[in-house]
């Protein structure tokens, strides 16, 4: 993935979670139930996109990513939160619910 496909996938209206993480990382793995059951509870209203840093270093350099797993939360093209570390799903959840409303 390119910085101009990325530009354009958090562009959408849709709130879009990026997950930043890599096959290497446990809380990466641990993360990816949450995720699963984050987007299960708020079906179409956030799409959940992963990004392998390994796979795609040059984006992961110009997001700063300095771990993972790194959570970025997109509407409209405008960064709306992001944190590192795994979470659970009730902070996750409530985190998403907050920054969308904030900016929605």
């Amino acid at each position: 993935m390119n910085h101009s496909s990325f530009e354009s996938l958090v562009a959408s209206d849709t709130p879009t979670l990026i997950d930043f993480s890599a096959e290497w990382c446990g809380p990466c793995k641990m993360l990816a139930p949450v995720l699963k059951q984050l987007k299960q509870e708020m079906g179409e209203n956030v799409r959940i996109l992963k990004i392998d840093i390994d796979k795609n270093p040059a984006l992961a350099a110009r997001y700063r990513i300095q771990g993972v797993p790194t959570l970025m939360l997109y509407r409209n093209g405008n960064q709306l939160w992001c944190q590192s570390g795994l979470m659970p799903l009730a902070q996750l959840r409530a985190a998403v619910e907050q920054a969308t409303a904030l900016k929605g």
